[in-house]
């Protein structure tokens, strides 16, 4: 829900220590972002994306920040780098 409402009210956010997150929720973030990005880049107005029809306003963005090689950090996965 939280990137619905990112994309359509065309908001930015940004995750501080975004490495301490666990691995497969990374993965998960990583595909959502992908979808929504990769929308944004053809400027498509409207999409899928979890099960619901969304008006995307093009203006929304996501930072992040992290601090690899510190203990207890997660690596990327691949399709997040």
């Amino acid at each position: 829900k939280f990137f619905k409402g990112l994309a359509s009210a065309g908001a930015w956010c940004c995750f501080d220590e975004f490495n301490r997150i666990n691995i497969e929720v990374l993965s998960v973030i990583a595909q959502q972002l992908l979808q929504l990005f990769g929308a944004k880049a053809t400027g498509e107005k409207e999409l899928e994306f979890e099960s619901s029809h969304i008006k995307m306003d093009p203006t929304f963005s996501v930072f992040i920040t992290m601090n690899p090689g510190y203990a207890g950090r997660t690596e990327l996965p691949d399709n997040l780098k």
